[in-house]
């Protein structure tokens, strides 16, 4: 069995004593030589929100929140870095590595009980698709036997690590259900009918589970038992979210009905719904970017969101990852876009029937009164990927957001969405020059590139690095093959002219700019113009922006905010003082900006 158990020795010295923690039950960490004390409640809450999200950087405001919700003490920093010492104390200083943001916690996968568990249903699934039920159902079996009680029961006043346990009760739910539906295709029905009347009465809701008991108590010759389970769940569906029965609690009535068994259910190889916008040929560079963004949905326990500016790439980004990440989400990935043709933000609850249309067997069952609670039902019980592109608020996100389940929501948007809480937050920048260069060689042919270097790197920074500038600047270039690249390069040090060069046929980066503008509200134009009377530098530090916007220093630095938390500007990924941060604001936003002001 592949269980991936290097992916994270390196991580782990073979000097460091082996130790064994639990997250799947009472929060514990044990060495041969018995179990290990570990602190007070809060200190336990900081190993709890390290241990559900292993060997990853953690934030120091993920574990503020983790300890103290949304009313952290003064010294709520100090007070961490006791935690943190006291758990070196107990747990070696090397395994918990203080960097720049952060902490992580290295384990191996045999030391974690969560790692055992995902390698084994990861293992058993493959088993299951290649038909080996025997060894599909040998290691699902030892998977749900890491079950040890719900997840930190001690914890569950923290609202992230009630998170962290609701998600992974989540995930054991659904190996339990492919445990199931493998054991009753090897004709095990009594035990799978005694093993699942517990959690059927704690998940009366969970259809794929309700679905795979009612056909273990009918096999085992218990049908009787089974209609009435199937008519009362039938009433409680009707009663507490307004549905009637799903596809696969359908199928399992009508075998009740037939009272003979229909074909055994390979749900944990069942190919997932994909809506997928296909992924880009011309994609260059990103490979970093791409890898970690793929690591990040795979270990997500909270939305993971994707933030830039115009024109940088982010959704062409987000269909790269989601087209690699097909194996991780057998329940499928779908693509939404929150915005319209024009750039508006659309109204939650039309988006939301949208998904819902793509759910329901037939069309005609897509009641919209009833879509949004369909949808969030449907994500609470599949391991799915949801890729919610373009969000412009928060409140256009939230509905949509998968409750507590295996399903994961990849959102991206212009804005930090810092509403959202404490997502997994990956901030895309513009190309560097090569990657630049690159994209625009593919685009119009190596030869023109290599042939006028110097005019070639004139165009991808007359475009801002952004890989949507430079996409449509290739696209002109390569219809217009007797144009020397110079020349265009001349073009876009036009300011008068440079945004109308961008544009092909209906594609025009001065309409999503235009969108951009009119979304601001008056002060924020108003610090945006005033910036943008000086000429554009790559960067600017709080004394250019004061003598520009002709505040004093806490005034200029509360304008420059809001133009971040507004998508606009782009600050320092570290912690610097505010005297010593540059900030960027992109070439051609500058541009479009200084062009509205009245002549």
């Amino acid at each position: 069995m592949a269980t991936g158990l290097t992916e994270h020795a390196a991580a782990v010295s073979p000097e460091r004593p082996p130790l064994r923690f639990r997250l799947l039950g009472q929060l514990a960490a044990e060495t041969d030589r018995g179990p290990l004390a570990l602190g007070s409640l809060k200190q336990r809450a900081v190993l709890a929100a390290l241990l559900g999200h292993p060997n990853t950087l953690l934030s120091t405001d993920l574990l503020t929140e983790a300890v103290w919700e949304d009313e952290p003490p003064r010294s709520a920093r100090k007070n961490l870095q006791v935690y943190v010492s006291g758990l070196r104390g107990a747990l070696g200083a090397a395994r918990l590595v203080h960097r720049p943001g952060g902490y992580e916690l290295r384990v191996a996968e045999e030391e974690l009980d969560t790692l055992r568990f995902t390698a084994l249903v990861r293992a058993g699934r493959e088993a299951a698709a290649r038909q080996e039920d025997e060894q599909a159902g040998r290691l699902l079996g030892e998977a749900v036997r890491l079950w040890d009680g719900p997840p930190l029961p001690e914890l569950r006043h923290s609202s992230a690590l009630r998170a962290v346990a609701e998600r992974l009760t989540a995930r054991y739910l659904a190996a339990v259900e492919d445990w199931a539906e493998v054991e009753l295709r090897l004709g095990h029905a009594g035990r799978v009918a005694g093993a699942l009347a517990d959690l059927t009465d704690r998940h009366p809701l969970r259809e794929r589970l309700q679905a795979v008991h009612l056909l273990a108590l009918h096999r085992a010759g218990r049908r009787a038992e089974a209609l009435a389970a199937f008519a009362q769940l039938r009433q409680q569906l009707s009663r507490e979210l307004g549905l009637s029965p799903g596809p696969e609690l359908e199928a399992c009535h009508r075998e009740l009905l037939a009272d003979r068994p229909a074909p055994p259910p390979r749900t944990a190889a069942r190919p997932g719904r994909t809506v997928l916008p296909p992924d880009t040929t011309a994609f260059t560079g990103r490979e970093q970017e791409v890898a970690e963004l793929v690591r990040a949905v795979r270990r997500a326990e909270r939305p993971v969101v994707l933030t830039g500016p115009i024109g940088v790439g982010k959704t062409a980004l987000a269909i790269r990852a989601a087209h690699a990440l097909r194996e991780d989400f057998p329940d499928g990935r779908l693509f939404v876009r929150l915005r319209d043709a024009t750039g508006r933000a659309r109204e939650p609850q039309a988006v939301a029937t949208d998904l819902a249309r793509l759910l329901a067997t037939d069309p005609a069952d897509a009641d919209p009164v009833h879509t949004p609670a369909r949808w969030r039902e449907w994500l609470a019980d599949h391991r799915a990927l949801i890729v919610l592109d373009g969000a412009t608020d928060e409140r256009a996100v939230r509905s949509l957001l998968p409750p507590a389940g295996p399903a994961v929501a990849l959102v991206t948007g212009r804005t930090p969405l810092a509403g959202l809480g404490a997502a997994h937050r990956t901030d895309l920048a513009p190309f560097t020059v090569p990657e630049a260069l690159a994209l625009l060689s593919l685009l119009v042919g190596a030869h023109r590139v290599d042939g006028a270097p110097a005019a070639a790197e004139r165009i991808v920074t007359g475009c801002g690095l952004l890989p949507a500038a430079v996409r449509l600047a290739g696209y002109k270039l390569a219809a217009l093959r007797h144009l020397p690249l110079g020349e265009f390069a001349d073009r876009l040090a036009d300011p008068q002219r440079a945004l109308d060069e961008l544009a092909v046929g209906e594609t025009r980066l001065r309409d999503r700019l235009d969108t951009q503008w009119h979304a601001l509200d008056a002060p924020q134009r108003h610090t945006l113009s005033r910036l943008t009377r000086h000429p554009w530098t790559p960067t600017f530090d709080l004394t250019h922006a004061r003598h520009a916007l002709a505040l004093p220093p806490a005034p200029a630095l509360d304008a420059l905010e809001h133009l971040i938390l507004a998508g606009i500007l782009l600050c320092p990924t570290e912690e610097v003082s505010a005297h010593t941060a540059h900030y960027t604001l992109p070439r051609l936003t500058h541009l479009h900006a200084h062009l509205q002001q009245p002549s």
